[in-house]
């Protein structure tokens, strides 16, 4: 297991043991993890995003600590959150990532979560000139969000 996987299932276990609120000191869990920081670092800024259901908090100096909430928010709520910060732009690992946390999170059932997908999918997409693959991704993604959010 990578160490990066390390780092977030120890956060999530966190989470889940404090009913979604975990506070962390950055230097103290890299020691117990057997990490540099950055890697602390790396993992709160690519797994536990907004996008990801989660908002991190972050307080320096000498008692300073990192608070991570897991987001309560309602499932129309969520697809519009996400809607909205998808932009003109949407790369294939993005759109791939973001409907995998929505099926994990319950906000997207499995078919629905494969039809959006293979919608977006390099595959289906083929037919366009590669410069305006990512624009055409993001309309499609946002329209099928909107279509499951009803």
């Amino acid at each position: 297991m990578r160490i990066s996987d390390s780092v977030a299932n120890y956060i999530l276990h966190l989470l889940n043991e404090a009913d979604g609120i975990a506070e962390i000191q950055r230097n103290e869990l890299a020691n117990v993890l057997g990490c540099v920081p950055s890697q602390i670092n790396y993992v709160l800024t690519s797994r536990f995003t907004p996008e990801h259901g989660y908002l991190v908090e972050s307080r320096r100096g000498g008692g300073g600590y990192i608070r991570i909430t897991r987001l309560q928010i309602s499932r129309p709520d969520m697809i519009m959150h996400i809607i909205n910060t998808v932009g003109n732009t949407l790369d294939a690992g993005t759109a791939r990532a973001m409907t995998e946390n929505m099926l994990q999170n319950g906000v997207l059932t499995r078919e629905a979560a494969e039809l959006i997908q293979a919608a977006v999918s390099e595959k289906a997409l083929s037919v366009l000139p590669r410069e305006l693959r990512n624009e055409a991704r993001a309309s499609i993604y946002k329209n099928m969000l909107i279509a499951v959010r009803t």
